[in-house]
């Protein structure tokens, strides 16, 4: 399945935040883990990724640091910055709510309902 474009451009953002809250990345590796981490659902090309990478750092939100991995290239890791997990964690947020919507009308099964108490997981 292949969510349409409207949908991941508010989805792709907050599972990008997402995959950094767990540490720096760079933007091939974010690629891969969005693939993966998602069951290809919010599969994202470089040329999707880096546009939106580089408008998360002009906000702010993340903060890229070039580095010299071991094999000797120079690669742009992306971490969250302060800004970023205050974002993230609206964001999550209102994704709950938004599912748990969903949910009430029908959309999703009771089994997806997320829990709102515990906040943004």
């Amino acid at each position: 399945m292949k969510i349409e474009r409207e949908l991941m451009r508010g989805a792709g953002p907050v599972a990008v935040l997402k995959l950094l809250e767990a540490g720096p990345k760079y933007g091939y590796e974010l690629v891969k883990a969005l693939s993966s981490e998602s069951d290809g659902l919010l599969t994202m090309g470089q040329s999707t990724l880096y546009p939106l990478l580089y408008n998360l750092e002009s906000q702010g939100i993340v903060r890229g640091k070039e580095q010299t991995a071991d094999n000797g290239r120079t690669r742009k890791y992306y971490s969250l910055t302060a800004k970023g997990k205050r974002r993230l964690a609206k964001d999550a947020k209102q994704w709950q709510a938004v599912t748990l919507a969903m949910q009430n009308l029908g959309v999703l099964p009771p089994a997806l309902q997320p829990s709102l108490e515990g906040g943004a997981s």
